[in-house]
């Protein structure tokens, strides 16, 4: 399988800083990824790093055969790369169906299959986004990006500050994007067990560094990989 995503010698931070050095990824079509790592590791600046979202201080990104490493992020997102970041960032003045077809580009996702994905936003789409709870907010910063078509989606610890409840029906919809829609993508999450039962391919950052990678699989098998990468810092 051809790779979609290419990363060469990433060096990435902001500004004068470099969070991320000599980084190098693959993604092949069709994979999803599981970017663990605790806290202040680097993972969120790696995506951000994707998205064209950073100080690139070294390096090349390739995207579909293509060198996007100088391009912008509206060029990126036109180029078939979806983002939701941590923040969200949806446009809370506009009503929720305004927010999923401002972004909207051509392709198989459209404003009925977002809305058959998420019911919860068809019936509040005439609201607007600040009247929306954290959870329904994070379901519009994922509809939204799909509106964009990606080929490659990149979610930012899309459950967390989300009741149970709700990160479970979050983590149902990323699960039915990677299996069912074949979808690619890199979901970040600090709790290994919330993802890896959905991800094909799992790397751990540590220092800006990939100090773990292979299956998702085993490294849910893994317990030793697990503590001594994703635990508290000081247990190892």
């Amino acid at each position: 399988m051809a790779d979609l995503l290419v990363v060469e010698n990433l060096a990435a931070g902001y500004g004068a800083a470099r969070v991320i050095a000599g980084l190098d990824l693959r993604l092949a079509e069709g994979r999803s990824l599981a970017l663990l790592g605790r806290n202040g590791v680097g993972k969120t600046t790696l995506l951000n790093s994707l998205i064209g979202a950073t100080t690139l201080h070294g390096g090349r990104i390739l995207f579909a055969g293509a060198d996007v490493t100088r391009l912008k992020p509206h060029q990126r997102a036109r180029a078939g790369l979806g983002w939701t970041p941590q923040e969200r960032n949806i446009f809370r003045s506009l009503s929720v169906e305004e927010n999923l077809t401002a972004v909207a580009l051509p392709g198989p996702w459209t404003l009925a299959r977002v809305y058959a994905l998420f019911p919860r936003l068809k019936e509040r789409a005439r609201n607007g986004g600040a009247q929306l709870s954290g959870g329904e907010q994070q379901m519009l910063a994922i509809g939204r990006a799909l509106m964009l078509n990606p080929r490659l989606l990149l979610l930012d610890e899309p459950t967390e500050g989300l009741a149970p409840i709700l990160v479970d029906e979050v983590l149902g919809v990323l699960r039915r994007l990677a299996r069912d829609e074949g979808l690619s993508m890199i979901v970040v999450e600090q709790k290994a067990h919330k993802i890896l039962p959905f991800t094909d391919d799992a790397i751990i950052l540590d220092r800006g560094a990939i100090v773990h990678a292979g299956s998702s699989a085993a490294l849910a098998a893994d317990a030793a990989a697990l503590e001594a990468h994703l635990t508290a810092a000081g247990r190892g």
